[in-house]
């Protein structure tokens, strides 16, 4: 409407972080298709998807300063490593577990990312065990007047566990500038939230003394906005934020889970409705931003650069298995 601010001009967003965000989120996305066509072919041995949750992560992650601050990401945030600078091929190399790999020369199972030169911390498998880290790297920000910001990162089931409440606390006690990102996307593998989480995780930071922000997660201004808030807080050393991202796994938890078991079909249906990027998509376009043909565009560069990525990994070397305990146990002691 004429004369009135849309919504990303007041949050400081020109066209270009738009489509950049845009093009993101359909990135992580034809990545995670790409993912799923492999393992049914054989090609790929596990996958565990993003679908759904792309807003949640891109959203937040645009805060981020790659190589300064630090992120400790959780298996399904392909949306916040690819934000950072991680590439299709990367995903497509740890995926297949090839020589090239680098989060891990093959070695972790996928979604287990990492990047030294992006400051991405790899998790061990075991749910919620990255919190108590992430807040030893904001501590050491704090203790040294730098003004870097931890992004941690997991979903509504890390919640639950003793690592995240010890992360928590010791985040407010000390006021660390921490971000704790709770994708919350109502399901415990096949646990459904009620039965998962009493009550609100939001609120749960007020017992830690620092603020707890619901948001709608499959909403990108939206969530742009919140990190926007609890980046600039953590970076004035006013402490830690908790963003609860209410979203959706459209996808079974993995592609060794049978989600028909759990959830009806008509309820994955109607979530498919709120699906973060179409809806972005509309957005762009009401606000003249996007256009069928340059969505088109993106749409085919994007397919195309999956399309390399996959072809690249699926011909790229395995590990020589003599390399199997290289970094695993230290030499020359």
């Amino acid at each position: 409407m004429e004369g009135t601010q849309a919504r990303h001009e007041a949050l400081g967003l020109d066209e270009g972080d738009l489509l950049r965000m845009y093009r993101l989120m359909l990135l992580a996305r034809r990545v995670d298709e790409r993912s799923w066509i492999l393992n049914r072919q054989g090609k790929a041995a596990f996958v565990i998807s993003c679908q759904g949750q792309e807003a949640a992560q891109v959203g937040a992650a645009m805060h981020l300063r790659p190589g300064y601050d630090y992120v400790y990401p959780y298996y399904r945030d392909h949306g916040i490593v690819l934000t950072l600078g991680m590439t299709a091929r990367d995903e497509m190399l740890a995926l297949l577990a090839r020589e090239e790999d680098p989060n891990s020369g093959g070695r972790q199972m996928p979604g287990h990312f990492s990047s030294r030169e992006l400051n991405i911390v790899t998790a061990s498998a075991p749910i919620a065990v990255q919190f108590p880290q992430a807040v030893g790297s904001a501590l050491a920000f704090k203790m040294r007047g730098e003004d870097g910001v931890v992004l941690a990162c997991g979903g509504e089931a890390s919640t639950s566990e003793g690592d995240w409440h010890e992360a928590m606390n010791f985040a407010g006690v000390h006021g660390l500038p921490v971000v704790f990102l709770i994708q919350n996307n109502h399901y415990a593998i096949s646990v459904p939230e009620p039965l998962q989480v009493a009550g609100s995780i939001a609120r749960r930071a007020e017992g830690y003394g620092f603020p707890g922000v619901e948001v709608d997660g499959n909403d990108v201004l939206a969530v742009y906005e919140a990190a926007g808030e609890a980046f600039a807080r953590a970076r004035k050393g006013e402490g830690p934020t908790l963003i609860e991202a209410k979203t959706y796994r459209l996808t079974a938890h993995s592609s060794d889970d049978d989600d028909r078991r759990y959830r009806e079909r008509e309820e994955v249906e109607q979530w498919r409705l709120k699906d973060p990027i179409p809806r972005f998509e509309r957005y762009l376009m009401e606000n003249g931003v996007l256009d069928e043909a340059a969505r088109d565009r993106i749409d085919a560069e994007v397919r195309e650069e999956v399309r390399e990525a996959s072809e690249y990994a699926e011909n790229a070397p395995v590990a020589d298995p003599d390399s199997v305990l290289e970094g695993v146990y230290a030499e020359g002691v």
